[in-house]
């Protein structure tokens, strides 16, 4: 079961690590991400952050489809990591599960616009939201569970 699917460019931390799990009670952490699944270090890194008494799964993105619509994982609490709107969009057109997505943190960057204290966006990713909302999955923004939502629309 999909506890809930975060965009987060830190991907494992402590934010995620010590307010997400405990409160949505998730036992396994999926990090959704084609270069990740590629890279050893940063695995080893993210193990590093993730807490105890959690299975921390790393796969591509096509993995990570495969892995969500596994009929054996079903009962795992998965809390799913990625690290772009672009990846996001790809989870979704894959996996019918996802109704909804958190925007965490997406750090600013060259041709980026904060549309929060931590959110910041292209306008490719702009698009990309406006199909997710046409598609009818909810976007929200919060940084940790006790902050109060802020529906993307009223962002943009």
């Amino acid at each position: 079961m999909i506890k809930l699917t975060r965009i987060d460019d830190r991907l494992v931390h402590g934010q995620v690590a010590f307010t997400w799990v405990p409160s949505l009670g998730v036992d396994c952490l999926l990090v959704a991400n084609d270069k990740v699944a590629q890279d050893d270090f940063q695995k080893m890194t993210l193990g590093l952050a993730k807490p105890a008494g959690v299975k921390l799964v790393i796969r591509s993105l096509e993995e990570s489809i495969q892995f969500l619509n596994d009929e054996k994982n079903k009962s795992l609490k998965v809390l799913i990591l990625i690290n772009s709107v672009m990846d996001a969009f790809a989870m979704v057109d894959g996996v019918k599960e996802i109704k909804s997505i958190n925007f965490g943190g997406i750090r600013s960057g060259e041709g980026k616009r904060l549309i929060s204290k931590s959110v910041a966006i292209s306008e490719e990713d702009s698009t990309l939201i406006h199909t997710l909302l046409e598609k009818g999955v909810e976007l929200e923004v919060r940084q940790v569970p006790t902050d109060k939502k802020q529906m993307i629309e009223t962002l943009l």
